[in-house]
């Protein structure tokens, strides 16, 4: 796990349990993978989508932390998740999580899904609300 792994994580413990491993990050946009493991898995073995929409709102989530100011937290407002393709069991999926808005209350994300061929498995827009800090 790498240093900017471990600050995220540590905001948010429900990533390690996912697995989500972060790929790359900044202040405009996030990349992680996670593989999709039989405790996340509907019937028959492919990826729950609770699962998926969980892993998106995590790079939200994460996206948003590092547009934050010392002592503001945040916390998803809306979620919209169009479910496109499966993700088997074993494989590895991809989330791209872009700025789609970023202001002093509100920051809107969107996160494609994808497989490890490309296949985009689906697109989550997100809205998450600045909680300013507690005085």
């Amino acid at each position: 796990m790498n240093e900017l792994e471990k600050i995220l994580t540590n905001r948010l413990p429900f990533a390690e349990l996912l697995g989500i491993r972060c790929i790359s990050a900044s202040p405009e946009a996030i990349v992680a993978e996670m593989t999709v493991k039989k405790e996340l898995c509907t019937s028959p073995d492919i990826l729950h989508g609770g699962a998926m929409m969980s892993f998106a709102d995590t790079l939200g989530a994460w996206a948003t932390f590092l547009n934050l100011k010392g002592g503001q937290n945040t916390t998803t407002l809306e979620s919209k998740t169009n479910f496109l393709a499966p993700a088997p069991l074993g494989t590895t999926i991809r989330g791209e999580c872009a700025a789609i808005h970023r202001g002093r209350r509100t920051m809107v994300w969107q996160t494609r899904i994808t497989s490890a061929e490309g296949r985009l498995l689906a697109i989550v827009t997100q809205t998450q609300m600045v909680l300013e800090a507690r005085s």
